[in-house]
């Protein structure tokens, strides 16, 4: 297309072995022109733009230098990955991330040789190089073989505790291997906690600040051929005298602060160390998310996810959305009753905008906490917090509560501490694809003992969901809510506590009882539109709560029904499976009831929109239309109409 960049050198490389080609300077035009190509390529699809830029030229930098795919580049995150795929390949498929049968918008093992560590969640980035190292060392095999490994991890993901306990086993073990730092001062939200302190430090502390006035001084004074040299010693000096104190006493070299945009820099770093490490090397580089794109660096979070967007203005083509989404129905509700309760706080592991936590950090900032990229602290800190006497809500999405579960059970469960888990993205999500699906939530927390899991149907349910675990403090309490926009109900001018346990109907029917769990009734309520024109009239109710069931509701329905089939946006072993456990232990299946239950199935599935996942699920209208056909014997019936 005309209005694509001009890339003359970048059109020269194919794969990453075509960059050798290349003398230091045209590297240099090889990463603008990949910078380029890149925002090109994201205002078409949308993504993950910020973080891309931000590693430009160390993605040159890496792939001039190293040898993949037998050497192994692990990005953390991976949403940093998009220029590494137009490097490796793929730049023929780049505008379509994070769509239906295309690129993904993270590193997969499945998709090219050139991902040899699929990373979609944070801070794995260094174990997943120790075990390559290892296993080079060993003898083992792997696509494109195995020689260096290297971890690229942002200052937000090293941050987990995940990250060090790799660099304490790293640096015992002394395997060959290389941590990058990419310290942009800024994972998604602004970096929390005393490594982003000490990391700033790093750079920013007076005795470096003295040395940078006194070279740039000295730098002037000197003749042209030399002012060079001068640069490359003092930028020497500079890491020398700074020093990585922490990560040497963990066991690794380390190199830094180097300038992760200037090539002069970089260049000569990688090849001293790709020559002559012997074991593990941490190379600390600064870099700027959303760098050498004005829009993306004037944004508050640097461009970190947008939509497609118009190049020039960096103006976002967003779709007016009909009704308010379900992040910012929870925003709201929360704020509403933190006004009223001076207990209630809010717990996010670095994820304040993406849960709508940022309005209450605002309001309440001595009551809202962000604790970094570390679930898992954020888990057991809410449950000291509700120990403590406070009402605190422990806002993550779905996927990332995974990475706590184990604190779930010890530290909350087990010790009946009343912690609200507010838990977001709930559900398939679309475009970040099965890694970031909510799918697993209510299977993993529905088995524990003592533990309320709600899921609200629509934003109105939300809002109730909201005041009912302020208002519960018999012990944990879990509520769920999709991404995206509600479905345009009426809202209540305040939350209202619903009775624990208690499901309501929704339509009066015969024959055949549909049991929803979620925001799969608004799909439940457009199949029963379409079965009546055909004659069929289900009842319709909204369960509600997966733990602890609405017994009377079950029971009623499978009495006064034929058939009953439940409907939830999670995998087997959810709500549907408690369900069938109560009827089979009350004899129900003993007189006939015909039972079945709709679930994510078992699989992974692929980025696409939200609609075309669920399509492959088979939980949409049409798909809640053909079970209750197929559960009463109907193959196919004419409508009534016809």
């Amino acid at each position: 297309m005309s209005d694509r960049p001009n890339t003359p050198l970048l059109d020269r490389v194919n794969r990453p072995s075509d960059l050798k080609q290349f003398s230091d300077s045209e590297l240099v035009c090889v990463a603008q022109e990949l910078r380029s190509e890149t925002i090109s390529a994201v205002s078409e699809t949308g993504g993950h733009l910020g973080a891309g830029l931000g590693v430009v030229e160390l993605t040159v930098a890496l792939h001039s230098i190293f040898n993949t795919p037998k050497d192994k580049i692990i990005w953390d995150v991976g949403h940093q990955c998009y220029p590494h795929k137009i490097l490796t390949e793929r730049r023929d498929r780049i505008r379509t991330l994070r769509m239906k049968d295309g690129l993904s918008g993270f590193t997969k093992r499945s998709e090219s040789v050139y991902d040899p560590f699929g990373a979609a969640h944070s801070s794995t980035s260094i174990s997943a190089a120790l075990g390559f190292a290892v296993a080079r060392d060993l003898g083992g095999e792997a696509p494109g073989g195995l020689g260096d490994a290297i971890a690229v991890i942002g200052d937000g993901s090293i941050s987990a505790g995940m990250a060090f306990e790799a660099m304490n086993n790293a640096g015992h073990l002394k395997k060959r291997m290389f941590v990058i730092l990419n310290d942009n001062e800024m994972s998604i939200a602004p970096p929390v906690g005393a490594l982003s302190s000490y990391l700033s430090r790093l750079y920013a502390e007076e005795p470096f600040q003295d040395l940078k006035t006194a070279a740039k001084g000295a730098v002037s004074l000197l003749p042209e051929p030399f002012r060079e040299g001068a640069k490359r010693a003092k930028d020497m000096l500079k890491g020398m005298t700074v020093g990585g104190t922490l990560f040497e006493q963990l066991g690794f070299s380390y190199l830094g602060p180097i300038d992760g945009h200037d090539m002069d820099q970089l260049l000569p770093v990688l090849r001293t160390v790709q020559t002559r490490a012997t074991g593990p090397v941490l190379i600390h580089v600064i870099t700027k998310k959303g760098k050498g794109y004005a829009p993306a660096e004037a944004a508050r979070d640097k461009g970190h996810a947008t939509a497609k967007f118009d190049v020039l203005t960096g103006e976002q083509k967003k779709t007016p959305s009909n009704a308010p989404s379900y992040t910012k129905v929870f925003s709201e509700s929360l704020l509403k009753e933190a006004a009223a309760d001076d207990k209630i706080c809010a717990v996010t592991a670095a994820m304040p905008d993406g849960t709508g936590l940022n309005q209450f950090a605002e309001r309440y900032p001595s009551r809202c906490f962000d604790v970094a990229i570390a679930e898992q602290h954020g888990v057991t800190f809410s449950a000291a917090l509700a120990a403590g006497g406070m009402k605190p809500f422990c806002t993550m999405y779905s996927t990332f509560l995974q990475r706590g579960y184990d604190q779930v059970v010890h530290d909350v469960a087990i010790q009946r501490l009343p912690v609200r888990f507010a838990i977001d993205r709930a559900g398939l999500v679309g475009a970040d694809g099965a890694t970031h699906a909510g799918a697993f939530d209510v299977a993993y927390l529905a088995n524990l003992p003592g533990l309320t899991v709600m899921a609200a149907a629509d934003e109105a349910e939300l809002v109730h969901m909201v005041a009912t675990a302020v208002a519960h403090d018999e012990g944990p309490i879990a509520f769920r809510f999709p991404r995206g926009e509600g479905v345009g109900v009426e809202m209540p001018e305040k939350g209202i506590p619903l009775e624990i346990g208690k499901g309501r109907m929704i339509r009066e029917g015969k024959g055949v009882a549909i049991l929803s769990f979620g925001t799969r009734l608004k799909e439940v309520e457009d199949a029963c539109d379409a079965l009546a024109a055909k004659g069929i009239t289900p009842s319709i109710a909204d369960a509600r709560f997966a733990k602890p069931l609405d017994r009377d509701l079950i029971l009623q329905l499978a009495q006064d029904h034929e058939s009953l089939i439940t409907i939830e946006e999670g995998v087997v072993g959810g709500f549907g499976s408690h369900v069938a456990q109560l009827l089979a232990e009350e004899g129900v299946f003993d007189t006939g009831l015909k039972y079945r239950s709709m679930v994510l199935p078992d699989i992974f599935i692929d980025q696409s929109s939200p609609r075309d996942m669920y399509t492959v699920a088979k939980l949409n209208a049409e798909d809640i239309e053909a079970k209750v056909l197929d559960t009463l014997g109907i193959a196919s019936i004419v409508s009534k109409k016809a």
